[in-house]
């Protein structure tokens, strides 16, 4: 028997969330079984513990689109039993059982190999907001953003994407502008490594001229809507974004002028159904470019019981940094 967070859908009813004894012959089918240690919280969390959102296929459902542990057992020769791996993406947590469980059983095509340096908790610290963080700033990196060019936008900053989005610029040389809607956030973000502060407000309205100052050499963006469409026409010359959220909304209020004038990119960053090797270049880099004490500093720890109240508020905007999730505590 092992403990897991189970959603179960009452008959035209809401949703709800609590934590059970479930037997190991109720995991999915998979390669791999994977004791798992750590998971942690993401958007996409709250709303498979709560409303669904249209991720959840069948209930009851254990969510959890994250996790890091140790292999239990293997019929695959890539990992053994004793073998530390993690994963993110691949709909786990949505349409196949996830994280938020001691146990997990997954195809074995899913998992990496825990990176040299991480232990299960960083990992988890990381996650899929860390690694989609990653896979934007290289992103940027290949499309041509050095130090030298000058400031980068990060959007949403004080969210779980944008702290290591933040973490993971400054460390590498970067002048960081983080944009929030807290001014709680802002000495955070000045720990993160953050140069400076802008005020959401400020990038809150819609398009009114579809190209302003050339302000910005490059940008991470999780909030999408009316401020990724102000932010294009603030792009410099050549200047790339790396959409990775829509917190902000789906709608893009834009023009195509940013993108004929002043040869402005789009580039739109995807975690979940990525190329192994990228995820091993991606992880690689986390293990190097990610300063583990600033990792630290966004860690807000949590169980298994804890995560009906904290999805609900993710959902709000309310949950800073990053939670990381014992799930045996």
């Amino acid at each position: 028997m092992f403990n897991a967070l189970l959603v179960e859908l009452e008959d035209q009813g809401p949703t709800s969330a609590s934590v059970v004894q479930l037997s190991e012959d109720r995991l999915p089918e998979g390669d791999v079984t994977v004791a798992v240690e750590y998971s942690t919280l993401n958007y996409k969390d709250g709303l498979c513990i709560g409303p669904g959102g249209g991720l959840v296929r069948n209930y009851p459902h254990v969510p959890g689109i994250d996790f890091a542990g140790t292999v239990e057992a293997s019929d695959d020769a890539r990992y053994a039993p004793g073998d530390k791996v993690v994963l993110t993406g691949w709909r786990v947590g949505e349409v196949h059982w996830g994280g938020y469980a001691q146990k997990a059983r997954v195809k074995a095509d899913w998992l990496v190999p825990l990176p040299d340096g991480l232990t299960t908790r960083a990992a988890m610290a990381v996650g899929t907001a860390g690694f989609t963080a990653m896979l934007a700033v290289m992103a940027l990196e290949e499309h041509g953003l050095s130090p030298e060019k000058g400031e980068v936008l990060v959007t949403g900053a004080a969210g779980g994407v944008g702290s290591v989005a933040t973490a993971i610029l400054g460390h590498l040389g970067y002048e960081v502008a983080g944009v929030t809607g807290r001014p709680e956030t802002g000495e955070y973000l000045r720990g993160l490594g953050a140069s400076r502060i802008v005020p959401r407000e400020e990038l809150a309205d819609t398009v009114k001229r579809p190209l302003e100052a050339e302000t910005w050499a490059g940008c991470v963006d999780a909030v999408g809507g009316a401020m990724l469409a102000r932010v294009l026409g603030q792009m410099k010359y050549g200047a790339s974004v790396a959409a990775v959220g829509l917190a902000g909304g789906p709608q893009l209020p834009a023009t195509v002028i940013p993108f004929l004038l002043r040869g402005v990119n789009l580039l739109g960053i995807d975690s979940v159904m990525q190329p192994y090797e990228n995820r091993l270049r991606a992880w690689a880099r986390i293990a190097t470019d990610l300063p583990m004490d600033k990792l630290e500093a966004m860690i807000r720890p949590a169980t298994l019981a804890d995560l009906p109240e904290l999805g609900a508020d993710i959902l709000k905007g309310q949950v800073q940094g990053r939670v990381v999730v014992d799930v045996n505590a």
